[in-house]
This record gives structure tokens, sequence and C-alpha cells, in this order.
């Protein structure tokens, strides 16, 4: 495609790097912006900048923060007790809007997978370790997605704190194998992490 001008063409390039979004996709926001350069632009501008510069990684959970330490890890009402482990912070977002679980989260930012060459050095795991030997965590919740990385993930977690007094839990398989937990519907996500099973722990 032909652009009148190369500022135009280089905020779509930009735009359409984005996921989801493709070239088409990209020209119209591009073009609804230009036609609003003094109101949706600038607010547009503005927050990402803000977002570039401010936004934080909590040093608990590894959560997006306006903070060193997010609201859900410093909020009082939580179950200091129990840590629900999720792959991203999306699958956090997913379970917070079923509001079915009040302890606190743990982001591990990936699941193993040899083949994709990422293995546990490269997660949050020796973190979290670190956590239950330095709290007084008496369940994990294992909020993975069902495939052969997330039993590998849980399975490794599982070996790593096998010696420490905490009780391991799956969420109930009302979530598919392969399925992403941020697709699932509230309903089924929320009465997965309440009817969570204990995970059998296969000793070596």
């Amino acid at each position: 495609m032909k652009y009148p001008s190369k500022i135009l063409e280089q905020v779509v390039d930009s735009f359409s790097g984005l996921p989801g979004i493709g070239k088409k996709s990209a020209l119209r926001i591009v073009l609804y912006l230009a036609q609003n350069p003094h109101q949706k632009s600038k607010k547009i501008v503005d927050s990402i900048s803000r977002m570039t510069e401010e936004l934080k990684i909590c040093k608990e959970c590894f959560s997006y923060s306006d903070f060193d330490i997010c609201e859900i890890c410093s909020n009082p009402s939580r179950d200091r007790s129990i840590i629900c482990v999720v792959e991203s912070i999306r699958d956090l977002m997913a379970i917070e809007d079923t509001q079915q679980f009040r302890g606190r989260y743990h982001i591990l930012n990936g699941l193993i997978s040899p083949l994709d060459g990422i293995g546990p050095d490269r997660l949050n795991i020796d973190v979290l370790v670190e956590r239950i030997k330095s709290s007084e965590i008496q369940e994990l919740i294992m909020a993975i997605r069902p495939s052969i990385e997330g039993d590998t993930t849980v399975y490794y977690i599982n070996r790593q704190v096998e010696s420490l007094p905490v009780k391991i839990s799956l969420i109930a398989r009302g979530i598919s194998f392969g399925s992403e937990l941020e697709y699932a519907d509230e309903f089924t996500l929320g009465r997965s992490i309440s009817e969570r099973i204990p995970y059998q722990r296969h000793r070596a």
C-alpha cells in the first residue's frame, strides 16, 4: 500500500506490530487518531508514555503495579497463607475476575518447555521457593493450564518444595487440556479454583 505520508506509514507499522492487529486494522486506528490529534491521540500518547516510565513489577508476585508492592500483595485482607501460582499476568487477571480467590499470587512468567529452550532457570521458580521458606505459606494452588508444559512445570515445582510443609493443589479439570486460562468463562474458572484437588505427589 502506498501511503501519502512517511509519518503515517511509520505509525501504521508501529501499530501493526502489536498482537492481533494487522495492517488494515492499524490503518483504521491511525486514520482515526489523525482526525482527532488533540483529543484521542494526545491521551493515548500520554498514557503509553506514563506506562513506559512509571509501571513497576511487584517485588513479591511479579504482577504489574503502580508501586514496588502491588495492591493485592499489600492488602491485609488477603489470605497470606495461600499462593495461587499462575503462568502470566493475564491468568491472574482472569482469576481475579471470578472473585473466588482471596489469597495472593505468584507469576512464573512462562512454563517449562525444553523444545522452546525454556528451562526452570528462566522462570520465577527459585523466588517462589524462597517465598515459601520465608513466609507462613500453607498451600500452593497450581492454576496452570493443563498441557504437557503445564504438567511438567507443576511436577518440577513439586520436586522443589516436597521437603517443605506446604500443600499443593491443582485447579479442578473444568478447564480442558491445552486450554488457556484467560479464555475460560468466569464461572468455569471460578469453579476450578474453588473445587481444586490435592496434587498427587510421586516420590522418586
